[in-house]
């Protein structure tokens, strides 16, 4: 049973404390909620929540001009551990929060609360906030999509990346018609500018490397329609999955890769298919002109203006603007590790997280799911493991193999009992600990079944082999008995 602990204080700034406390400030107290996953599992969350008046110096930055600027102030005052909430409660008339805003989320691991009359109403608002800035039982359902029957699951669960130690991502510029565009990109710098903040942030989730390469003569497959109205090509919502095979086919083995592989590709249309515009399901143009495909990556078409002049001298010279892509391609990257903000009630406001692409909280929301998710896998693991040595008898279990089974166990009884102590960071090291474990134990060669045979299959290969060399033995042996037994029968003489 998994326990899901969340340190969360409360900060009550001058005219904002409710009338009806139970006692004087400070006080602690303690919401619990259960997450059904499936019949036999649920896992609980516990909000330990510390209600307290603010600091001078907490005051001080509260009086700033902006909500922004309140953020930054109050940033290097309020716990940074990972995983812990802090929410500053601030008077109804406060100028602070713009009008017909409630809830103002940071950058880092604080909101801003407008007050409101009663403890029970402020308690089920600060709750909308908790669900959005650590997990909701949807994100941990998402977690656990291997165990949630299909029915409960929503349609985004399915898209985004298991967990995994490591990711590679690659940008592939694909230009189908180089003798009519000569393209380039600046890729590197582009990576450099917009990726690499991006991935900082996110190496404490897993490792990352990202390569680039560029295509010639790489056609998407699919053959767009022509529409005379717009003079223009399009490409509709259903023939989309049609244009993944052929060009994942080009793209190099990532069969080869040890981790998961995130393709970013980048289209520019051949001369006789151009502007070329991708649909949705309604029949609109699609405002970026790009799709992604859950858990694989995104296509961007890029289309290339036509020359002024019809006899302008072919290939024509492309500058790709990276801004406009990466913008794109970051907006796919947080999508498929489930760092969308759609579900977000209309009288909240979220800063945006700026160059590094999230913000703290979204890390720790990453950072929550991808836990249970470790810890569900090792589950996984080593009971998949205890099958298979139960089903063979014989097979032999080395002295390192075993190490790594109580390796991954004792790790996976540290992740659950540093969650249940709030310690989001060690829990999620330890998880990562037991599912290399775990992994190491499942794969190592020693414990391939192929080096096992049944009894049965035992006799059928010694049997033909030992046969024909027994045949004569026994067949000695009992001359032998025989020769002994009639010797013995024989009556000796007496002198």
């Amino acid at each position: 049973q998994v326990q899901l602990v969340v340190p969360m204080a409360v900060v009550f700034s001058p005219g904002s404390v409710p009338g009806d406390l139970p006692r004087p400030l400070p006080f602690r107290d303690v919401q619990e909620m259960e997450i059904s996953v499936n019949l036999r599992t649920s896992v609980t969350s516990r909000y330990e929540m510390r209600y307290r008046s603010t600091t001078g110096q907490e005051e001080a930055a509260l009086a700033a001009a902006t909500a922004q600027e309140a953020d930054a102030a109050l940033h290097p005052l309020q716990d940074t551990t990972l995983g812990s909430l802090t929410m500053y409660v601030v008077p109804e008339t406060s100028s602070l929060l713009p009008q017909g805003i409630n809830v103002y989320v940071g950058k880092y691991r604080s909101a801003l609360v407008r007050a409101v009359g009663s403890l029970a109403a402020l308690q089920a608002r600060l709750r909308e906030v908790t669900q959005v800035m650590s997990f909701t039982a949807s994100s941990i359902a998402a977690a656990l999509s291997d165990r949630v029957p299909d029915g409960q699951l929503s349609p985004d669960a399915r898209r985004y990346l298991k967990s995994s130690l490591g990711y590679e991502i690659t940008f592939s510029l694909l230009n189908p018609d180089p003798k009519s565009h000569t393209v380039d990109w600046d890729i590197e710098g582009a990576v450099n500018s917009y990726v690499k903040p991006v991935l900082d942030k996110l190496s404490m989730v897993a490792n990352f490397s990202v390569d680039s390469q560029i295509l010639y003569y790489a056609v998407l497959g699919v053959t767009p329609r022509y529409d005379k109205e717009s003079s223009s090509f399009l490409l509709s919502a259903h023939s989309l999955p049609h244009v993944i095979n052929p060009v994942e086919a080009r793209l190099g083995s990532s069969a080869a890769s040890l981790y998961p592989v995130l393709n970013f590709l980048l289209y520019v249309p051949e001369r006789s298919h151009s502007p070329l515009y991708i649909q949705d399901k309604d029949g609109a143009p699609v405002s970026t002109n790009a799709f992604h495909s859950p858990r694989w990556g995104g296509i961007m078409v890029y289309n290339v203006e036509a020359p002024a002049s019809p006899q302008a001298s072919l290939p024509l010279h492309v500058d790709v603007d990276m801004a406009r892509v990466m913008e794109v391609f970051l907006a796919q990257l947080r999508l498929l590790f489930g760092l969308s903000r759609e579900e977000v009630p209309p009288e909240f406001l979220l800063e945006s997280p700026g160059n590094e692409g999230l913000a703290d909280w979204e890390l720790d929301h990453l950072l929550w799911a991808h836990t249970v998710e470790n810890i569900a896998t090792v589950s996984t693991t080593l009971t998949s493991l205890a099958q298979l040595l139960d089903k063979i008898g014989n097979i032999v279990i080395k002295d390192d193999v075993a190490s790594e089974v109580y390796r991954a166990v004792a790790s996976v009884q540290s992740a659950v009992t540093k969650l249940s102590l709030g310690h989001l960071h060690a829990a999620f090291q330890a998880s990562k600990e037991a599912v290399t474990s775990s992994e190491r134990a499942f794969f190592d060669p020693s414990l391939l079944h192929l080096l096992y045979f049944p009894d049965d299959q035992k006799f059928a290969i010694y049997i033909p082999l030992f046969l024909p060399m027994a045949v004569p033995i026994l067949l000695s042996l009992v001359k032998i008995v025989r020769e002994t037994r009639l010797h013995k029968k024989e009556p000796t003489k007496m002198d």
